[in-house]
């Protein structure tokens, strides 16, 4: 910010100001984990802001509003590899052994797996996915 650059100054000041909402809505002060989740969220807003736009053929917005989920990719973590996503869950899935009610025991290895794996690290929808073709093979 102190170089002046109103484009990231404005998409960090954006962003700051959510997770300040966030701490005033929160009984206790925000954990590391939810900041991410904050920041994680801002960002896919931006990039289906991004592809909204590509389709209305606004190409200026839309590289703006790319820009901005990349500036905020910055201060992310990286994701976990989808090779451990499914090392993860086949050694879970593995551990089973009630395997009758299939709902139940997918709840349960979603639990254990995030147990291992931190939320904000991966994905929700790849897990699934994953989760759904492990399992039925």
């Amino acid at each position: 910010m102190r170089s002046r650059d109103s484009f990231s100054s404005t998409t960090i000041r954006s962003v700051l100001s959510e997770i300040y909402a966030a701490q005033k809505a929160a009984v206790q002060p925000l954990k590391t984990p939810e900041i991410v989740s904050i920041i994680r969220k801002a960002e896919q807003r931006r990039l289906d802001s991004a592809r909204q736009f590509e389709s209305a053929s606004r190409a200026d917005l839309a590289e703006k509003e790319q820009k901005e989920a990349n500036l905020l990719a910055c201060y992310l973590p990286t994701m976990v590899p989808v090779s451990e996503i499914d090392r993860v869950l086949r050694r879970v899935i593995s551990g089973i052994t009630e395997k009758d009610n299939v709902k139940k025991a997918k709840g349960l290895v979603l639990k254990l797996f995030y147990s291992e794996v931190n939320k904000n690290a991966v994905q929700g929808e790849v897990v699934k996915q994953r989760l759904d073709e492990l399992w039925s093979s």
